[in-house]
């Protein structure tokens, strides 16, 4: 088999690591500038930041429990189900509550009853005491009858409070908008105080929780300032509105627990979720590029590289993202210039070959 000359060898592979999208490119007189834009890298100054995985946690989550006993007769939402701020979850039977509520209704109307013959009672005793024709004990017995009433209408309306409150208890609401994570009861099963219900969490405040080495959390401890990367590259972040250090290391692992907390609800994170979080830690001197100026072909990551009217694609070892540009570990020096539309150097580079091979 006849094996091609490695000229050819070497003009296919550039073509195809080019990824040009014409078919036919234009005929380019050699030492033609490119037309397309290009700027320096310069180094920057910029954040030096640690990366850590995290795990994402509500900040509210429990677990309900009954207050009072009675029979489950509804149970409108089930595990996943998102629940609004105050809808009912449970609802029991009342009739024990409702006949409570009764006889002490009518304890408050025996009581008032006593309460005002005895407040009358007193009333003519001390009238008549005035008018000096009954002892002074007397009054007195009629007087400790009268509060004794009294007490006796308090504690029966106190009676009926504590019942209405029963009453409330055999319906349970949402303490927060979320989801529910488990039930624990059926319909038709009967509930004694204090037997678990369901357990839910809130997605609308979250926060993160981070596991930092020893020999790294100085510098955390001392900046304050963490980013969550929302699409683990750095491409999306949200500054963590509070970091906070706890002030002690799990003597198992030796690392200290630092927490993040999320501002506002429109992050895509959910509870349970992994997430980097990027701790800032001083300044640093870096070069970094637009992300728009980067190629990727497979593995391969690359820029195209301009030397007055050479462009080459060199491949270069990208860092963290920020926002829309990317940092140049290696590959990129200070000084050389690379091209912002990577198609147009495709094109140009391209062309470029075709005109070397046609001479």
């Amino acid at each position: 088999m006849r094996r091609s000359p490695p000229v050819i060898m070497a003009m296919v592979a550039g073509l195809l690591l080019a990824g040009c999208g014409r078919s036919e490119p234009e005929q380019v007189a050699r030492g033609t500038p490119p037309p397309f834009e290009t700027l320096e890298a310069r180094p920057e100054t910029a954040q030096a930041e640690q990366v850590w995985d995290g795990v994402v946690e509500a900040i509210n989550q429990a677990t309900v429990s009954a207050q009072t006993s009675g029979r489950v007769v509804e149970l409108p939402y089930d595990v996943n189900d998102t629940v609004p701020e105050g809808a009912v979850i449970v609802r029991f039977t009342d009739v024990e509550q409702k006949s409570a509520k009764s006889r002490a209704q009518a304890q408050i109307a025996s009581a008032q009853a006593a309460y005002d013959e005895a407040q009358a009672s007193y009333k003519r005793i001390a009238e008549v005491y005035a008018r000096q024709l009954v002892a002074k004990a007397q009054l007195d017995q009629e007087q400790a009858r009268r509060d004794a009433a009294k007490a006796a209408l308090e504690a029966a309306r106190a009676q009926l409070r504590e019942v209405g409150q029963q009453m409330d208890y055999t319906v349970v609401r949402a303490p927060y908008s979320g989801i529910v994570t488990e039930r624990y009861v059926q319909i038709g099963e009967s509930v004694q105080p204090g037997q678990p219900l369901m357990s839910g969490v809130s997605l609308s405040d979250l926060r993160v929780s981070v596991q930092i080495p020893q020999s790294a959390i100085g510098p955390i401890r001392a900046q304050q300032s963490a980013d969550i990367l929302l699409d683990g590259n750095g491409g999306r972040r949200a500054r963590a509105s509070k970091v906070t250090v706890f002030p002690y290391a799990d003597p198992a692992t030796h690392t200290f627990t630092v927490r993040l907390e999320l501002p506002g609800d429109d992050t895509g994170l959910y509870p349970g979720m992994t997430v980097k979080a990027a701790f800032a830690t001083g300044a640093v001197e870096r070069l970094s590029v637009p992300v728009g100026a980067l190629v990727e072909r497979g593995e391969l990551i690359g820029l195209y590289i301009v030397d007055g009217a050479r462009v080459s694609l060199r491949q270069v070892r990208i860092g963290q993202r920020h926002d829309d540009r990317v940092e140049v570990l290696a590959g990129l020096a200070g000084g050389e210039r690379y091209a912002t539309d990577p198609a147009a150097a495709a094109h140009w580079l391209s062309a470029q070959r075709h005109a070397d091979a046609a001479q």
